[in-house]
């Protein structure tokens, strides 16, 4: 019997050619690569799951948010807004229970993709900013409500609006500012930080800008000499022209502003402007050529066809834009009562003055070094187009601004009349 057993263990140890290993070690190490690879590979799959959730879009650190509110085109699209606004609203009560708590969890997961461009304060928050909204920090005050100075526990500077409640005014412009430029961000339009929704309380957060607005400057005791030269004038245009365009032209839908003017035009201390204030703004749908709208606005520097049948597009901003770039140019308001008659409406005296060909006079006196002849021109007619009773005949904001830019278009239309008057003084 000692004779049949095969010491070395039989079939399993016959040797292989793979190494000279027998054949039970080499099933051994196999069923040992087997077992190392199935674990490798489950690993792996742990770790990129558990990246894939470490890597994950992240809500700001801020433990109050909002969510992303898309532009509403109908009835429908305005409740689902509003849903969204609910989800992440801060609690008002002081604990809750584990169920409500769990939902909310759950809802924000699913909304995470469109939190993190705007935070939630809390009205602590901006009670501790504004110290307790102190009247010595009140920047701007206004139909709309009061603005105040606020600096925030990192040491930036923010703006804080609070809206006035006036039956649900606030509400609504509220809805409408995150609407509009919730997601915006554009060099030539002011950056919406963060809100605040506390009981009937609603304030809008947004970036400072340090320099006050163009009314100020324009209007303002400057002394009788403007620091606005007409260099810094044409820059102001062309950057809030810039912004506006941007609203028209840079966005689906389209943006309709409806309330420009100098005192929502903010300026930095290097005289960049940013458009502001886009509690009256409107959203154009696309496909929608206007939309009909209680008419909103400031008097004089509202289109008259808005005026008179409340229907708005982007021509009444242009409009707008026409009366403030005028503004700019001849330093005096749309409406003045304190001036004679003839000259209360500032776009009729312009349009007067234009047509005597008395460019000058239009020229705000506290601008110490004039323009050429030539600049003056392109202006002035670009200003006429924007005022034109012909809403469909005015220009595009992007036209405006290649008008302001260069001056090879309108000028083709002032050489020409310059050449017949040589004509006619030559033949004649």
């Amino acid at each position: 019997m000692g004779a049949d057993a095969d010491p070395s263990g039989g079939f399993l140890a016959s040797t292989t050619p793979l190494l000279g290993l027998p054949l039970y070690a080499l099933l051994t190490i196999s069923a040992a690569a087997l077992v190392f690879a199935l674990l490798f590979f489950s690993l792996r799959r742990c770790s990129r799951s558990r990246a894939n959730r470490r890597f994950a879009p992240l809500i700001p650190t801020s433990t109050k948010e909002i969510g992303e509110i898309t532009p509403v085109r109908n009835a429908k699209g305005e409740e689902e807004a509003k849903k969204v606004v609910a989800v992440v609203k801060p609690s008002e009560g002081s604990s809750s229970s584990s169920s409500a708590s769990s939902s909310v969890s759950m809802e924000k997961e699913k909304k995470m993709e469109n939190i993190g461009w705007g935070r939630w304060y809390t009205l602590a928050e901006l009670e501790a900013a504004t110290a307790g909204f102190n009247s010595e920090n009140v920047i701007g005050e206004g139909g709309y409500g009061i603005v105040y100075r606020g600096v925030l526990p990192d040491l930036s500077i923010v703006a804080v609006k609070n809206l006035l409640n006036n039956k649900g005014q606030a509400e609504k412009e509220f809805k409408v500012e995150v609407e509009a430029i919730g997601k915006v961000r554009h060099k030539n339009l002011v950056g919406l930080i963060g809100y605040c929704a506390e009981g009937a309380k609603r304030m809008l957060v947004y970036e400072y800008i340090d320099n006050g607005t163009l009314e100020q400057w324009l209007h303002g005791d400057v002394g009788p000499i403007s620091p606005l030269t007409w260099d810094i004038r044409m820059k102001i245009a062309i950057g809030t022209a810039k912004g506006i365009a941007y609203l028209h032209e840079g966005l689906e839908p389209k943006v309709v502003h409806r309330d420009i003017k100098s005192s929502n035009i903010l300026l930095n201390k290097q005289w960049y402007p940013k458009v502001s204030d886009f509690g009256l703004a409107k959203v154009l749908g696309s496909g929608s050529s206007y939309v009909t709208t209680r008419v909103m606005g400031t008097f004089g520097y509202v289109a008259p066809e808005y005026a008179c049948t409340g229907m708005l597009n982007e021509s009444s901003d242009v409009y707008s834009f026409g009366v403030l770039l005028m503004e700019i140019i001849s330093g005096r308001s749309p409406v003045d009562y304190n001036r004679p008659v003839g000259e209360v409406n500032m776009v009729e005296w312009f349009k007067r003055t234009v047509q005597r060909k008395h460019d000058e006079e239009v020229l705000d006196p506290s601008i110490e070094v004039k323009p050429s002849t030539r600049a003056l021109k392109r202006v002035l007619l670009i200003c006429l187009r924007c005022i034109d009773m012909d809403a469909q005949k005015r220009p595009k904001m992007g036209q405006i601004i290649h008008m302001l830019e260069g001056d090879e278009f309108p000028f083709r239309i002032v050489r020409l009349s310059q050449l017949l008057c040589i004509l006619h003084l030559c033949f004649c």
